[in-house]
């Protein structure tokens, strides 16, 4: 079940609770009983307002992150070169358009299936 954080304005409090994603709680009442709070002197019909967060989202800093998380990055660096900045192992590390064996040896199939 997803978790939602609520806010009072009438008391200042932020409350976390949990329910379905088609419910909506809208009075101090309903996310008082929810998260299992004993009554006090915030006004029951006191509405509240949801915050929504930001997903949490990790992206990796820099090639060496992308090359232990199993990512090739080609950059371009001529006309139909290009360099393999997380080449590891046999990979080659200048990649032409006109050579298949380098492309051959980036082993992406490997990759994709890890």
């Amino acid at each position: 079940m997803p978790r939602y954080d609520y806010y009072c304005e009438a008391n200042g409090r932020v409350v976390e609770v949990r329910h379905g994603l088609e419910e909506k709680l809208h009075t101090w009442r309903e996310v008082a009983q929810r998260a299992g709070l004993e009554p006090d002197a915030t006004p029951p019909e006191a509405a509240v307002e949801r915050i929504i967060h930001p997903p949490a989202l990790g992206f990796p800093r820099g090639d060496s992150q992308l090359k232990s998380q199993g990512f090739t990055k080609l950059v371009r660096r001529s006309d139909g070169n290009y360099e393999n900045v997380t080449a590891t192992g046999n990979e080659a590390r200048v990649i032409s358009k006109d050579d298949p064996g380098a492309i051959a040896s980036l082993n992406l199939k490997k990759k994709l299936g890890d």
